[in-house]
């Protein structure tokens, strides 16, 4: 049943992301042109924390990692789109202290150590899952200092390519991993990233295709106009 719990998690998280994503694609792909919703940043705060909840359940180091660097990220892009300060103090705070609170019970627990060496994770595969995360995660702070320099959240070019080698990477370490969260969500992802390289180089849009179906065009315009 715990085993059951801690899966349904990671799924639960990565069904999250996938949303973000494909929330972020489905009005870039509108629009004609790369985009970055504020809805994409604030899934990615609520996702992550489930996530990095899975992550310290399943004793995998490598997402405990990967989760707890790029955080700060989701919540520097909100405060560039103007949305942070307007969401409400308690899911603020809420944002802030539960990432905390959970890496000092990792620490002064002792679980951090059950972490660092699980037993079912060879050095191998542990340290190829590390890198696939960090390499996966460097994407946000690419794309960071990419938004500070333009002093507005933006997905650049390189966000994406980062992210398609990440997936890449992550994807081949689910298989050793047996991590069945891992390995759906990165076999759904490598689309989407895909289809915002195309975008960024000025294909045009998949949803151009359906201006034949007025009835079809019109409730894809609807959803896009909700995104924020």
């Amino acid at each position: 049943m715990d085993n059951i719990f801690i899966i349904g998690l990671g799924f639960l998280a990565q069904g999250l992301f996938f949303i973000r994503t494909i929330t972020q694609w489905f009005k870039s792909e509108k629009e004609g042109e790369v985009l970055s919703p504020i809805v994409y940043w604030q899934i990615s705060l609520v996702a992550s924390i489930i996530m990095l909840t899975y992550g310290i359940l399943r004793n995998d180091f490598a997402i405990v990692v990967g989760q707890s660097l790029v955080y700060t990220i989701y919540i520097r892009n909100l405060q560039l789109k103007g949305a942070w300060r307007r969401m409400h103090w308690i899911a603020r705070s809420l944002a802030v202290l539960v990432p905390i609170s959970y890496l000092l019970w990792l620490v002064f627990s002792g679980n951090f150590n059950s972490i660092f060496r699980n037993k079912d994770v060879t050095l191998f595969w542990m340290i190829w899952g590390i890198v696939a995360q960090l390499v996966f995660i460097s994407r946000f702070f690419y794309q960071w200092i990419y938004s500070e320099r333009e002093k507005e959240s933006l997905l650049p070019l390189g966000f994406w390519i980062i992210s398609t080698f990440g997936s890449l990477m992550i994807f081949t370490y689910s298989i050793a991993r047996i991590d069945p969260v891992l390995f759906a969500s990165h076999s759904l992802g490598l689309f989407v990233y895909i289809r915002n390289i195309l975008l960024h180089y000025g294909r045009g849009s998949l949803f151009t295709k359906l201006n034949r179906i007025p009835l079809l065009n019109k409730l894809i315009g609807k959803v896009s106009d909700k995104i924020k």
